[in-house]
């Protein structure tokens, strides 16, 4: 039925054009952002997923920072321990020296003074041993952790290694001297013990630290991995959605001329009244 008040070709073509302006709206945005689902309007599962996930892996850069941190303090400590331990081989050659019972009290005084001095050294070493105000080598802290993952849930454990004088690693009295040949006898072996101990503390730290090493290593490969899978989930195949967009443009310029078509239907009314 051909009509002036109601063009129902017309209509149709409105409807189909729109839909197909819709369409071409969409696959601009895919296009022009490069995501398939970019908000939960898009897709809401898959957004959910994704949005978990980047906050994970924002969590882990929190992860890394921490352990990255770690691995500073347990550097610090080891560079400072080793330092420790060239003092003590140092002391140990000036304790044997002095324990010749035939130097002459010039040289033993001279001797002694290099010890003492030595001995002091430690302890400015062990005492400023410190990265971000933690110090592993001073007795200050006991132990420190790093985050393991992104919830918290897990931690690495770094026990603290107490180089101190007198302690249980450094056995070195505070107030030792080698000014007598008896006590620089004593000294040789204190010192050896010593010695022997801190070398070991220092391989304990090196574990702790490699072991931070690895994981650090791991967090930022599940970084990459996950930020991978993000992408899979939500990235738009470009060369796909280049061709939908060509299709879509092509299909609004026929729709345009579908409508101008059906709206010159009714003129053929007149041709009735003729």
């Amino acid at each position: 039925m051909l009509s002036v008040n109601t063009n129902a070709g017309a209509l149709i073509a409105l409807e189909n054009l729109n839909n197909t302006s819709q369409q071409l709206a969409a696959a601009q945005n895919v296009v022009s952002t490069g995501l398939l689902v970019g908000n939960a309007k898009d897709n809401g599962a898959i957004w959910s997923i994704a949005q978990t996930e980047r906050s994970d892996v924002s969590d882990l850069d929190a992860v890394k920072s921490s352990l990255q941190t770690g691995q500073s303090i347990i550097d610090v400590a080891n560079s400072a321990g080793t330092t420790v331990s060239n003092l003590l081989t140092q002391m140990q050659e000036k304790a044997l020296a002095a324990s010749d019972a035939s130097m002459d009290t010039a040289s033993r005084l001279a001797l002694n003074n290099d010890f003492v001095a030595l001995r002091n050294q430690i302890t400015s070493t062990v005492q400023n041993a410190s990265f971000n105000g933690v110090n592993l080598l001073n007795g200050s802290v006991t132990k420190i952790t790093s985050l393991a993952n992104a919830q918290g849930t897990s931690v690495l454990t770094t026990n603290a290694e107490n180089l101190s004088l007198g302690g249980s690693i450094v056995t070195l009295s505070a107030t030792a001297t080698i000014s007598t040949v008896a006590s620089a006898t004593a000294a040789i072996s204190v010192v050896g013990t010593s010695l022997n101990n801190v070398d070991t503390a220092l391989a304990t730290l090196g574990t702790s630290s490699n072991a931070l090493d690895t994981h650090l290593n791991f967090v930022s490969t599940l970084q990459d991995t996950l930020t991978t899978g993000i992408g899979n989930l939500v990235n738009a195949d470009l060369a796909k959605e280049s061709a939908t967009l060509q299709a879509l443009q092509t299909k609004q310029q026929l729709g345009i001329q579908a409508l101008s078509i059906a709206n010159t239907a009714s003129s053929a009314l007149l041709g009735l009244f003729r």
